[in-house]
């Protein structure tokens, strides 16, 4: 049998939850609940609405909306249809927004009315200029979801989606090029919600707080995973650093979700008494570092559950099922992973080499990137997704993640992970998160520079940050330059935009043993 069956759908496990357990408790919002009577209702409504708009099979829709009940009407609307969401970041702006409003060449565009102006001024920038629904009652004028959905029925819609049909496509963040649409099916959404199932340790009964924007895959899972299991979603409108162990209190949340420097940003709160005052038993996700990952343990009393993946091989690849500290677990029962040379050869447990992922059955990884067969013809090759990230595995088949290929630093004749670098330093108590990049040498190659942000009110000694660097790290990977920064841009999945960092390296702090080649007057 397999993990992952043909003839199941997200449209057919709504469809069947509402027929087990109308009155269930699915989500709850701002205090309010949805059970899934009422979801399916409303989901009805709004997919009736979008045909009767014109919107059916394979058609695309943009959605720029904020975490709210709409918002999950409209994704589950959209997969009844058998239509093709294109979640938008709703951080985006001008360029980068007109770039997925133009490439995603949506038929229509389903927007907070918060969002008009950033629309307006992407199409102004050269956008496409597709049709608008606003959702809200400050909506420029133009048609209006509300307007729409309420002269719609709450019969089932039309549409009958298939389970390698195309559900979304998910632009990348694009840190290193354009961003490219991910082509992701129903199929793998399914498996992307199976595999969160495994890493969070769901049960019946668990609440998931879901902060995570549903423009991520990482959001979209936990919808589905809803589906399959009696559990109830708490969702929140955004991250707040502030109000997120009290939010998991009022919801009595049992599994709460990181990626990037979430957990780091958790920690750097003042301690307090009630730091365990919570019923949260599991923290999954990806990017904790080994310090703020034993941190976060000891001081919350939550189990760490640090996985891998990405959008192209169904959210999740490996699994840390088991919280083996330091990896990201071992490779999910339907995917093979293999740590490969440039050439392609596969690599002993402990070298190091590009993490490549096939499906043990069809349909899990990609299919490949929208109007894009360059991107594609290099990703998929031999039956095998080729990630670009580093990794090895260990002696007892653990997946050791070790950053981006492209996010290597070649210093004095060396290849320099920046990922190895940032684990190292964040881990000093007073850092809350820190960037390591290249930058140009008189020497030939390039020379380090790590800018880092410090713990809110933390003073930072660059003299202790490269003491610290010099006793964990080999020499060719200690920084010469350091600039302290109150912050980084990120991306939508919390990573940091290094394309945003400065090069510059004057009025950056430098290490004293060590010649510059630059003309530094030391």
């Amino acid at each position: 049998m397999p993990f992952v069956p043909d003839d199941v759908t997200v449209r057919a496990l709504l469809e069947r939850r509402v027929a087990t357990d109308p009155h269930g408790r699915y989500l709850t919002f701002a205090g309010e609940g949805l059970d899934f009577a009422a979801l399916d209702a409303g989901v009805n409504r709004v997919a009736n609405a979008l045909a009767a708009r014109g919107i059916g099979a394979g058609d695309r829709v943009a959605v720029m909306m904020d975490n709210h009940p709409d918002h999950v009407r409209v994704f589950f609307a959209l997969a009844k249809l058998g239509a093709v969401e294109i979640p938008v970041n709703t951080q985006l702006r001008h360029d980068p927004l007109a770039y997925v409003l133009t490439e995603g060449d949506p038929a229509l565009v389903l927007a907070d009315a918060g969002y008009a102006p950033a629309i307006e001024a992407a199409a102004a920038a050269g956008g496409r200029r597709a049709p608008l629904v606003w959702r809200g009652t400050d909506a420029p004028p133009g048609e209006r979801l509300a307007d729409l959905v309420a002269a719609a029925p709450a019969h089932p819609p039309p549409g009958a989606p298939a389970s390698d049909d195309v559900l979304t496509v998910l632009f990348t963040s694009g840190t290193t090029g354009p961003p490219k649409g991910v082509l992701v099916t129903d199929r793998m959404h399914r498996a992307a919600a199976l595999a969160s199932t495994m890493a969070a340790d769901v049960r019946d009964g668990d609440v998931l707080y879901l902060w995570e924007p549903l423009y991520h895959v990482g959001g979209m899972e936990v919808l589905v995973l809803a589906l399959e299991h009696r559990v109830r979603i708490a969702m929140t409108p955004r991250f707040s650093v502030s109000r997120f162990f009290d939010e998991c209190r009022e919801a009595g949340a049992t599994q709460i979700h990181f990626l990037g420097g979430i957990l780091q940003m958790l920690l750097s709160r003042p301690p307090s008494a009630r730091d365990r005052d919570h019923v949260v038993r599991v923290a999954w996700g990806g990017g904790a570092p080994p310090g703020a990952w034993r941190a976060f343990e000891a001081r919350f009393g939550v189990q760490v559950r640090e996985s891998y993946g990405m959008t192209e091989a169904s959210s999740l690849t490996s699994i840390n099922t088991d919280a083996r500290f330091a990896t990201v677990g071992r490779p999910a029962p339907w995917f093979e992973v293999r740590i490969a040379a440039a050439d392609g050869t596969a690599l002993a447990p402990g070298e190091r080499g590009e993490i490549l992922v096939r499906g043990r059955e069809p349909g899990l990884i990609t299919p490949g990137y929208f109007r894009n067969p360059e991107a594609t013809a290099r990703a998929l090759r031999d039956g095998w997704l080729h990630t670009g990230d580093l990794g090895c595995l260990d002696g007892d088949g653990y997946l050791v993640f070790l950053g981006r290929l492209k996010d290597c630093i070649r210093r004095r004749g060396e290849n320099v992970s920046a990922w190895e670098i940032e684990h190292v330093v964040d881990a000093m108590p007073e850092v809350a998160e820190s960037a390591a990049i290249g930058v140009p040498s008189d020497l030939g190659d390039e020379e380090i520079k790590l800018v880092v942000k410090p713990v809110d009110g933390a003073r930072l000694d660059p003299r202790r940050v490269f003491r610290w660097c010099e006793e964990r790290l080999a020499p060719f990977q200690v920084p010469l330059y350091l600039e302290v920064v109150d912050g980084f841009e990120k991306t939508g999945t919390q990573r940091i935009r290094k394309e945003t960092l400065s090069r510059a390296t004057e009025g950056c702090s430098v290490r004293r043993d060590e010649p510059t080649g630059a003309g530094h007057d030391r």
